[in-house]
């Protein structure tokens, strides 16, 4: 599909996906995630037409919390919404983000990720926000590019309505979200064969209402509670085939592929770096470098963080890889070691794989990333 190409940012890339998909947005603004919401009502204003034939329903909260609210409320009534947001407020989304994977519904929130506040305030880019909500039961995807933004955004909205769980789009504050590159734009008439609308008509047939009643939201004790969220775990382990599924069916549209986990370099690499985001263009340059020059290295980028798949992982792994760095855009303080780092660990372990696994950080609060610093990362693996 040869689309028109145009110039834009990653925040406008992934609110031309989310205003297709949506009903109603529920928006409240916080740097750098603001300019989405702000597009989305510029065009409904103006009246642009989203997938379902109608203008996309725009309503401002006082907080990210009132937001989120906003969102669960209308998706419990049957319409399709989304949010946009990052940092702190993505965090005061949490309470209300608990709720709507418990009750498996299917949403996309578009986070440009960011520096949380704790020592100091940072408006610039990193993990921090989307690794405090990795327990809320959101699936989560990550691009790392402009183009990236909008290719899997649209695998997002498609995944959640197959799957019938929520996910968390995100992609690098600033160094993505406002960074202009000319990427092909998918037309909305090319989205919509991908649609699954038997999934659209189930959401719609599980809305609330007053006609056919039905108990949701209840309180359960001991008895029952355990295993009723142990009732959950079909959806999610459904999910990684439904997004490999999504992303081929991309695409066969774009032309463009993608996978779970996207290994490039050497395919006899001794030495990988896994990783996400941004960063990881930084990173396969200087994979192409060395390779050039006959090292072998290699560079897994990591598309759906959660649920992390360890077959797909694990066959995107080199076997001759021996030496392994994990770098993580995030900092836990008190923790062993990276959220993606600790992952990677438990999957080599429990799959008795005896190879050396490190861990980095790179990159808070949008700290320079380069190739040369990704070189050092492999050089230190071969001492």
């Amino acid at each position: 599909m040869p689309g028109r190409m145009k110039s834009m940012d990653g925040n406008t890339a992934a609110a031309h996906v989310a205003y297709a998909f949506s009903d109603v947005a529920a928006i409240y603004p916080i740097t750098p995630s603001s300019p989405m919401g702000e597009v989305v009502d510029a065009w409904a204003a103006s009246g642009r037409i989203n997938l379902f034939g109608q203008v996309v329903k725009v309503a401002e909260m006082q907080s990210e919390a009132g937001a989120a609210g906003a969102v669960h409320g209308s998706l419990a009534a049957g319409a399709f919404t989304t949010t946009f947001t990052a940092s702190q407020g993505l965090l005061l989304m949490i309470p209300n983000m608990y709720k709507i994977a418990g009750e498996l519904m299917p949403c996309v929130f578009h986070v440009s990720a960011r520096a949380v506040a704790g020592q100091a305030l940072s408006i610039f880019g990193d993990h921090q926000d989307v690794m405090a909500t990795r327990a809320t039961g959101f699936c989560q995807i990550c691009s790392g590019s402009v183009q990236e933004v909008m290719d899997l955004a649209l695998v997002a909205h498609l995944s959640t309505l197959r799957a019938s769980l929520p996910f968390i789009s995100f992609f690098d504050g600033f160094r993505t979200s406002h960074e202009i590159q000319k990427i092909e734009v998918i037309d909305y008439e090319n989205m919509r064969p991908l649609v699954d609308w038997e999934a659209v008509r189930r959401h719609r047939e599980r809305a609330l209402n007053p006609e056919h009643p039905h108990l949701r939201g209840s309180a359960q004790n001991p008895d029952i509670y355990f295993q009723v969220n142990e009732a959950a775990n079909p959806f999610y382990m459904a999910v990684p085939d439904i997004v490999q599924e999504e992303m081929v069916r991309v695409y066969e549209l774009t032309g463009r592929p993608y996978n779970l986990f996207d290994y490039v370099g050497a395919p006899d690499a001794d030495r990988v770096i896994v990783m996400m985001g941004s960063g990881a263009q930084a990173a396969e340059e200087a994979v192409n470098y060395l390779n050039a020059r006959g090292e072998k290295v290699g560079l897994i980028k990591v598309r759906l963080y959660r649920p992390f798949s360890a077959e797909h992982f694990l066959r995107s792994l080199p076997e001759t890889a021996a030496r392994i760095a994990v770098l993580d855009r995030t900092k836990e303080n008190g923790a062993f070691g990276g959220p993606l780092y600790t992952d990677v660990c438990s999957v080599l372990f429990d799959a008795l794989e005896d190879r050396l696994v490190v861990g980095g950080r790179y990159g808070l609060g949008s700290k320079n990333f380069t190739p040369g610093m990704a070189k050092a990362v492999f050089d230190n693996l071969a001492l």
